[in-house]
């Protein structure tokens, strides 16, 4: 460290010239380098303490179910985000992929034709009803899905093409893979109704649903369906 304290005449008056410590230039590169160390290391540790919901659901006989749509509701009024993204269903070898889909309401979703055959998708849903009739390539708008609920589409030319959209509420949702897992992320603390919904479930049925109090923790929840799942293709 420097440090000069000198007394100096200027114009017969007595000036007193203090120079405060200076940081050698090595050190100050040091400090901000430490600095950046630590933000970085905040963040680290704090995106790594953020906790996540797991849930697996099997069926009646203990079999892992992929397709599973599985979403947490808020119910003590905590403020969740909103960032819509928009989604797709195309159509490829006579089959809407995939199988199913689930979006936060409000989502638009486009429906390619990768087809050499012309498709004329629609869904009678009440929470979307809508067509689009034959047409090749990319239609040139989305369709928006602004309620909540299940919707069915399907091909008036292949009546062998099925899909279904389920609608959600909130933006906490997934799709459960091969394994019967899907992972929920950055749910904000608080009470939710955890509800699973399979696309073999009656129309207009209830997602199963259950409790889950929430408090920043990893959390495993099983779920299990009262039938048989069907085999994935």
């Amino acid at each position: 460290m420097l440090y000069l304290d000198a007394g100096q005449a200027v114009g017969g008056s007595s000036c007193l010239i203090h120079f405060v410590p200076i940081m050698p230039l090595m050190s100050i590169q040091r400090f901000f380098q430490l600095i950046t160390a630590s933000a970085a290391l905040f963040v680290l540790t704090t995106s790594s303490s953020m906790g996540a919901v797991t849930v697996q659901v099997l069926d009646a006989s203990g079999v892992p179910v992929p397709n599973a749509v599985v979403y947490a509701e808020p119910t003590s009024g905590q403020t969740v985000p909103k960032a819509l993204k928009q989604a797709e269903v195309e159509q490829k070898d006579i089959k809407f992929s995939p199988l199913v889909t689930v979006v936060e309401v409000g989502t638009p979703i486009s429906f390619p034709n990768h087809d050499k055959v012309r498709h004329h998708v629609y869904s009678f849903s009440t929470p979307k009803i809508f067509e689009l009739k034959l047409y090749s390539g990319v239609p040139t708008s989305p369709i928006i899905f602004d309620k909540v609920g299940t919707v069915v589409l399907g091909c008036n030319i292949h009546d062998e093409m099925v899909a279904y959209i389920q609608v959600v509420n909130t933006p906490y949702f997934g799709k459960t893979d091969i394994n019967g897992k899907v992972r929920l992320d950055g749910l904000v603390n608080g009470k939710y109704a955890l509800k699973t919904w399979y696309f073999t479930m009656a129309p207009n049925a209830p997602a199963l649903e259950q409790s889950l109090n929430y408090q920043g923790a990893e959390l495993a929840v099983a779920v299990k369906l009262g039938f048989k799942a069907v085999p994935v293709e």
